[in-house]
């Protein structure tokens, strides 16, 4: 396990927060499961409640009757044994690549939490297995297509409710094993799912969630990166700091466009001397920057409001009452709000592709650069002819950058009606999160190449005679940057040095105005 870095995340009664879902989902955080009696016994009486329905023959939603539209297909008492088992089983048709290890984590997590509600009506045993994965980094080999959000995530979550029962396969110490091998290897004797149980995995949101977490945590490091990045052009580009005045934004006062113009003012030491203007006005990729990542700041809380209050959701159907003895069927697997997050947040994260793109665009081009080498070579006057410094790397971003816009068409819209029309109108939140996972990656891209242009536009303004110093912020990062990423002057390929780069996002490596 990686060394903790991160308190003990307990799952029961107590809120978890994104920050949570990633502690664990990278594995720097001990998992715990709260086990005092009283709330042992609250989990407990939901089983209890739901097998006295069985004793009296009680009409149960995927408990007595079948799933979907057959949901008025009767199930004789003496079949009701198998139907969870059956359940997962023809859910078992999951395609496309499989999650992640951190991803399949953040499911893991998202869909413990939710059963630790106490209104699903599981057993205890099946929260400490739950946990139990978790802990000893159990993770079942998801497929991450095939799920439209509604009635949850149903096909992938069959993959998580079968290898608690020893079926299919997971990835254990770096492993693919099969799920009953690992239960012997431990000791451990394969759940056998009570009637609800599978329904209780399977028909929630945890996919979509667990993914909306970790885009979360991407997308806030990403706004930071993507203003330091915009610090490092203004200079580069020999820029107006004006545009950054504190004065200025209080005329337009949004929050968080407030804040990203904070940080370009400190990174910038605005307040300092300045060098005479070249130009009153900036293009709109510097002067607009905080307008434009002011949009994905002041969306950041509202998205984390969203995503938290489903992580912290019971969202399964039905839900048990146990202390009023009440089966309340209804629709709490629909999972709109995690939709309507992430096809939000592809939007506003494609939005800052494109302005690095931009950005980027003018740094190697020598009509707009304000007097840098055509693509950013360092090549001697001799060696220019045969150099094209960050030519390519541009190429390459905007078509990331392209792509990244290409999905931003949204998800939620695109609803189909399944399940011969019980499901009729479905959230398509798990597509919707997978594209906001893409846009990121892309973005991330964006970012990585542009970075290494800004810091080798950075270096090349170094090497005038009249070359003033950087302020504080961006001197430190230019010289940490340089320990990776020395400059560009002979043509090179970069291939690695981006993937390098884009390590150090992942990694969240650079501490930068959180």
């Amino acid at each position: 396990m990686t060394t903790p870095t991160h308190e003990p995340v307990t799952f029961g009664e107590r809120p978890l927060r994104i920050e949570d879902v990633l502690a664990l989902a990278n594995r720097q955080a001990p998992v715990q499961l709260q086990s005092d009696a009283a709330y042992r016994e609250r989990i407990a009486k939901g089983a209890r409640f739901l097998d006295s329905l069985l004793d009296k023959e009680g009409v149960i939603y995927g408990v007595t009757t079948g799933y979907g539209d057959s949901c008025v297909v009767a199930v004789p008492l003496h079949h009701v044994e198998a139907l969870p088992r059956h359940l997962y089983t023809f859910h078992g048709c999951g395609l496309g690549k499989l999650l992640d290890a951190q991803a399949t984590r953040a499911v893991l997590a998202a869909r413990l939490q939710s059963l630790c509600h106490g209104v699903s009506g599981v057993r205890v045993e099946l929260l400490e297995r739950l946990h139990a994965f978790l802990e000893h980094d159990i993770l079942p080999l998801i497929p991450e297509e095939g799920s439209v959000g509604a009635s949850g995530d149903l096909t992938p979550l069959s993959y998580v409710a079968a290898t608690l029962s020893g079926e299919r396969e997971v990835m254990f110490r770096g492993e693919r094993r099969q799920a009953a091998d690992v239960h012997r290897e431990l000791g451990w004797t394969p759940l056998v799912l009570r009637p609800k149980e599978a329904l209780a995995l399977m028909n929630g949101t945890a996919v979509m969630t667990g993914l909306a977490c970790l885009a979360y945590a991407r997308a806030d490091y990403l706004l930071q990166l993507a203003t330091r990045i915009t610090a490092l052009n203004v200079v580069a580009l020999q820029g107006n700091p004006e545009h950054f005045d504190e004065r200025l934004f209080a005329a337009k006062p949004h929050p968080g466009q407030m804040q990203v113009a904070a940080w370009l003012r400190k990174d910038l030491a605005i307040d300092a001397p300045t060098a005479p203007l070249h130009r009153l006005q900036d293009r709109y990729s510097l002067r607009c920057a905080p307008h434009v990542l002011g949009v994905l700041a002041d969306s950041l809380n509202w998205l984390r409001s969203f995503i938290e209050i489903e992580l912290n959701s019971a969202n399964d159907n039905p839900i048990i009452d146990a202390e009023a003895e009440r089966v309340l069927h209804g629709g709490h697997f629909y999972g709109g709000h995690i939709a309507f997050a992430m096809d939000s947040l592809k939007n506003l994260v494609a939005n800052v592709a494109d302005l690095l793109d931009r950005q980027l665009a003018l740094l190697v081009d020598e009509r707009y650069n304000h007097g840098l080498p055509s693509n950013l070579s360092g090549a001697s006057a001799d060696r220019a002819m045969l150099n094209h410094g960050f030519k390519a790397v541009q190429i390459g971003t905007s078509a990331w950058t392209a792509e990244a816009l290409k999905n931003t068409m949204p998800a939620s819209v695109f609803s189909r009606s399944t399940e011969c029309h019980n499901q009729d109108k479905v959230s398509m939140g798990t597509i919707a999160a997978r594209d906001a996972i893409r846009v990121l990656e892309l973005t991330e891209q964006v970012a990585a190449a542009t970075l290494l242009a800004a810091n080798q536009g950075v270096w090349l303004r170094g090497q005038a005679e009249d070359a003033r110093p950087l302020p504080p912020a961006l001197a430190a990062m230019h010289e940490e940057l340089a320990k990776d990423f020395p400059p560009v002057i002979e043509d090179r390929a970069l291939e690695g040095e981006l993937r390098l780069c884009l390590q150090r996002i992942a990694a969240q490596h650079w501490r930068l105005h959180a």
